[in-house]
């Protein structure tokens, strides 16, 4: 990893050279003779890690196996460090010479020609240590280094790579489990009882690939699942309000107790049929004492539990329980071939890689994970002898002497063969939470102001770290989750095996450390993760080498983090996501080479002027806060990338966000690739039309009287990708006959009513948006004239109308939305008939007609959807509602019935008489069909 760290401080270096000129522009002769000499000690340092760049990628397989190694690479990166210290404090005390007045910067400046002195000695003594720590290398330089280390082949093997598409684990060796498991969970649900289902067995042997695979083809038979991650160091409170959520129970978990969590979670699911699964559970107790007790017994509940403990396996009901061994010679060999041949139509092993293959495999001993990892890795290398030789002489240098034994072994040249970029972003991924949904715009924007991204081939930063995430995830470092209406990774997390590995490395090597609340603790790394309410006061020293904090606890001492920022004024990123903190300390705008503050989620309620002096700022997330207003000095943050507003709604039918006030001035800041969710004036949209590089936008309170200002900003806009526009009020009529919309936008949400004779025009003015997936529309006052308009949206996957359909008719045409996998329609007051004609909404997965009280009948026409799964139908007509509820013997409610025979999941609710229904149309519909 000393390849990784040289590489982020060279580019650093650059950076810092391409001011020198700026720098040098000095009053003072003195001055600028110290700066020159600074400078010239920063480029011989650069000179000198760019050469030495290339042999730390090679020479890094022999440092768990040769000690001279070993210690000249440890050496490179304290260096590295030291240089880093350097040149940071370098930029600070340059840019704090341009506050004060003319007298108060020439003070400075004259005081700091000792400082540019006393850095150039330093960075000239860091300089000899590394000609004298390479010297002392040469001397001692083993054979066999030489011998291999033309054997490198991350650029030579580049043009090959072909990456696999991000997707789940192939399924091998589970299907007899699986089978099993299906019929234990849906094999006898008309019987009102409580089931306990296990899996267990070692880390890596495919427990939550099983979990998973059976969770998605059953979870339709239920009224509602849910799938929560337990850990081992879970908190029952926050445990319980995950329940609710993902059983998609609403709960205000910043104000609920746990009693008043428990008591929802049982209401909203008595009488259903429900799956829940708890993935990863470590100890008897979560289930005896903490979950159990919470669920109603008058239901037909099935629960799977994953472990990897016997005691936890034995909860099981009637004995079962499935432990998962490692796989067996076939199954290993047949999951092998089909990730290390993913780039090859036939998926089989040539005969000339047979012996290799079988050496592999004896490694991974029988576990998916290793397999995975190892199939992956090689896939992404030209299937020739030498070059799967090759990795696998990394095998053997990374387990002499039983160093790393066993499948660690493989999971750990998985890492080490990485670019150093991507080793970065893997390193970073571990100092989040074990079994944390990281998310990828989150995470995105961790590494790029963290320096580990950098344009390449004429991409955009953001294109180019969601290609290494991509990588990674193709390598199977990382495992998705969740996807999003475009296909693209959303949610994703690591393997506690390798995250365990990870954070070995990331301790060892300095990158970062995890402090969970127990015991003395001192930082010593560049980045630190906050998992526990309580930390101990750090030492200055290990707290000066801080370049991160970031918190993933609901509570953080005030005074504590003053006592950390105060001794570290290098540091660059500071998330502070989830926590309650309502006041950031001073000391937050002391940090020069701040680019990341994260306060989405916070109890923010003001941010001071002072906020301007955080010139490297790249990220300002404030969402979800109760901030109404940004500083006027944020306009002098000319290297904001994202600035993320919006506070926590406080009434309103449209709003989901209120806009925050924004200065002016923001015209300023043309970098800005992301700038939501903000309250519109004539003149902050004047200023938005010279922000051309914006992808997402988010506007609120917009009037008729700005409209023209905002269809002229965002003809401007050729980049953006996702746009967001609420109007002041629901009953302002917002003439958007202007607006042209740029082609690159994927994601549209209108709040407000359209001019009604303008609006077939509006509507057909968007057949050229071919890349348009989600739409959503509130207030719009559709009909029946202009909805057909809708159709010339193609390539929608998500139509949302919410209080946007005024019509008493809605008649979906033949061949209407064929890639359309959901469909919204909420709020329609009139609508008495829906009518859908065949070939329409061919790919419908979803469909939701909720407030329509005059909806008396199942829409015309839903029986030609043979793709619909879900159909929920939410306070429809009274009469409809009890036709619907009665037994299914009157010739209409058959009529009706007929009409939702092939359907899953039809759920029948009305609000205001809590009530709610799922209709079992007959036992062979709903039976598993395995």
């Amino acid at each position: 990893m000393a390849e990784a760290v040289v590489g982020v401080l060279i580019s650093k270096l650059s950076t810092v050279l391409a001011n020198e000129v700026v720098a040098g522009a000095s009053l003072f002769w003195k001055e600028a003779s110290a700066l020159k000499g600074l400078f010239g000690e920063i480029r011989k340092a650069k000179v000198e890690l760019e050469s030495m760049k290339a042999y730390l990628r090679d020479s890094e397989k022999f440092k768990d196996t040769d000690e001279t190694t070993a210690i000249f690479i440890n050496k490179i990166r304290e260096l590295s460090f030291r240089i880093e210290d350097v040149v940071d404090e370098f930029m600070y005390k340059l840019e704090d010479n341009k506050h004060g007045g003319f007298a108060a910067k020439t003070k400075k400046r004259i005081k700091n020609v000792k400082v540019w002195r006393r850095l150039a000695l330093e960075l000239h003594d860091i300089n000899a240590e590394i000609e004298d720590s390479t010297r002392r290398r040469d001397r001692y330089v083993i054979q066999g280094m030489q011998r291999y280390s033309g054997s490198g082949d991350h650029h030579a093997t580049s043009n090959y790579q072909t990456l696999c598409s991000a997707r789940e684990e192939d399924i091998v060796g589970i299907k007899d489990h699986a089978a099993k498991l299906k019929q234990w969970l849906v094999g006898d649900m008309e019987e009102t009882n409580r089931k306990i289902t296990t899996i267990w067995g070692m880390g890596g042997v495919g427990k939550t690939t099983l979990a998973d695979h059976v969770y998605k083809i059953v979870k339709m038979e239920f009224d509602a699942a849910a799938w929560v991650i337990v850990s081992k160091s879970y908190e029952v409170e926050d445990l319980l309000k995950k329940i609710a959520i993902e059983f998609g129970i609403s709960i205000d978990s910043s104000i609920m107790d746990m009693r008043r969590v428990v008591d929802v979670i049982r209401i909203n699911l008595e009488g259903k049929r429900f799956l829940m699964v708890l993935d990863d559970v470590w100890e008897q107790d979560v289930w005896i004492n903490n979950i159990m007790p919470v669920f109603p017994t008058n239901c037909t509940s099935r629960f799977v539990l994953t472990s990897r403990l016997s005691e936890v396996a034995s909860l099981a009901t009637s004995n079962c329980a499935i432990k998962l061994e490692p796989l067996q010679e076939i199954d290993s060999y047949m999951l092998f071939c089909k990730l290390a041949f993913c780039n090859n139509d036939e998926k089989g092993c040539p005969s000339e890689l047979w012996d290799l293959a079988e050496k592999f495999l004896k490694r991974c001993e029988g576990l998916p994970i290793a397999i995975a990892c190892i199939g992956r890795l090689l896939s992404c290398k030209p299937p020739t002898h030498l070059q799967w030789e090759n990795v696998y002489k990394k095998l053997e240098l990374q387990s002499t002497n039983n160093v790393i034994p066993g499948v660690d072994t493989v999971l750990k040249v998985s890492l080490e063969d990485l670019p150093y970029e991507l080793k970065n972003c893997f390193l970073h991924c571990a100092m989040f939470p074990e079994d944390y949904n990281l998310n990828r715009r989150r995470l995105i924007r961790h590494w790029i102001t963290a320096g580990f991204i950098k344009e390449i081939e004429n991409k955009t930063l953001e294109e180019v770290a969601e290609g290494f995430l991509n990588e990674l995830i193709n390598r199977s470092l990382l495992q998705v989750i969740e996807t999003n209406a475009f296909g693209r990774v959303k949610f994703f997390r690591m393997h506690d095996i390798l995250r365990h590995l990870a954070l070995d490395k990331a301790e060892k090597e300095y990158f970062g450390k995890v402090y969970k609340g127990s015991g003395t603790f001192s930082v010593g790394a560049r980045r630190l993760s906050i998992q526990s309410t309580g930390v101990a006061p750090l030492s200055p020293f290990g707290a000066t080498h801080l370049r991160a904090i970031h918190a993933f606890t609901r509570y953080i001492d005030i005074d504590l983090l003053t006592h950390i920022l105060h001794s570290s004024k290098m540091l660059s990123t500071l998330d502070l996501q989830g926590t309650q903190i309502k006041l950031l300390p001073n000391e937050v705008f002391s940090l020069f080479n701040l680019r990341l503050l994260g306060l989405r989620y916070t109890g923010i309620v003001n941010l001071p002027e002072a906020l301007g002096r955080l010139q490297n700022l790249e990220v300002l997330d404030v969402c979800f806060t109760a901030l109404l207003t940004l500083p006027k000095n944020i306009a002098k943050l000319k290297k904001l990338r994202y600035l993320y507003a919006g506070s926590r709604p406080i009434g309103g039918p449209l709003t989901s966000l209120v806009g925050t006030k924004v200065p002016r001035g923001i015209r300023n800041l043309t970098g800005l690739h992301a700038l939501q969710k903000i309250k519109a004036s004539l003149e902050i949209i004047c200023d938005v039309a010279a922000l051309t590089e914006l992808r997402t936008f988010g506007v609120s309170d917009v009037t008729s009287e700005h409209s023209l200002k905002l269809c002229s900003a965002i003809v401007n806009m050729n980049h953006l990708v996702h746009l967001s526009i609420a109007s002041s009020n629901e009953n302002d009529v917002l003439p958007w006959e202007a607006l042209r919309l740029p082609e690159t936008l994927s994601k549209l949400k209108l709040e407000g009513q359209l001019e009604k004779k303008q609006m077939p025009q509006i509507l057909s003015s968007w057949s050229h948006l071919n890349n348009l997936t989600q739409l959503t529309l509130k207030g719009s006052k559709l009909d029946e004239d202009p909805f057909p308009s809708l159709i010339v949206l193609r390539d929608l996957r998500f139509l949302r109308l919410v209080n946007a359909y005024d019509g008493k008719k809605l008649y979906i045409s033949a061949l209407s939305f064929p890639r359309l996998t959901k469909l919204v329609l909420g709020g329609a007051p009139q609508l008495n008939q829906v009518e859908i004609a065949e070939g329409a909404l061919g790919n419908l997965v979803e469909l939701e007609l909720s407030y329509c009280p005059k909806l008396k009948r199942v829409p015309h026409g839903v029986r030609f959807l043979r793709a619909l799964e879900e159909f929920h139908l939410i306070d429809t007509a009274d009469e409809f509602i009890e036709m619907l509820t009665k037994e299914p013997e009157a010739n209409e409610w058959k009529e009706e019935l007929m009409k939702i025979s092939h359907i899953r999941k039809v759920i029948v609710e009305s609000t205001e008489k809590n009530f709610w229904r799922r209709i079992v149309v007959s036992t062979k519909v709903n039976e598993f069909a395995g």
